[in-house]
């Protein structure tokens, strides 16, 4: 086998989960061959650079071997090299801010238990009239 499909590719060395996703991320131009964008169609054979754009990393993988079938993660290693360098990956690892604004009890929408409470209160006065 000296080529094979770019998806596949992907798919088969553990970048995307499915052969789907790799293929919308060629159409979506998220996946360049040696600097080319590509489509999901393109062959790729031994000693070709790929870079592929997933959030906000972009990983780079040098093809040592064509491979169509899916393996082992262990086995990865003698198929595709990742050559992603290590200011990338470390922007995976980045603090992720979340803005949570505390809401005081008594304003806006009122929670679940509070809507037990006015429904368990509602009861309890149509019971006396």
């Amino acid at each position: 086998m000296d080529a094979v499909r770019i998806d596949k590719f992907l798919w088969a060395i553990r970048v995307f989960k499915t052969r789907t996703e790799a293929t919308e991320a060629c159409k979506g131009s998220k996946i360049t061959v040696n600097g080319a964008d590509i489509k999901p169609s393109k062959e790729v054979k031994a000693g070709d650079l790929i870079e592929v754009r997933k959030g906000a990393v972009h990983y780079t993988f040098k093809v040592l071997a064509p491979l169509e079938k899916r393996l082992g993660a262990k086995d990865v290693g003698r198929f595709a090299e990742n050559l992603t360098p290590e200011s990338e990956l470390a922007k995976l690892h980045a603090p992720v801010e979340t803005f949570f604004v505390k809401r005081d009890r008594g304003t806006g929408r009122p929670t679940k238990k509070d809507r037990r409470q006015m429904d368990e209160l509602y009861d309890s006065m149509t019971e006396w009239l």
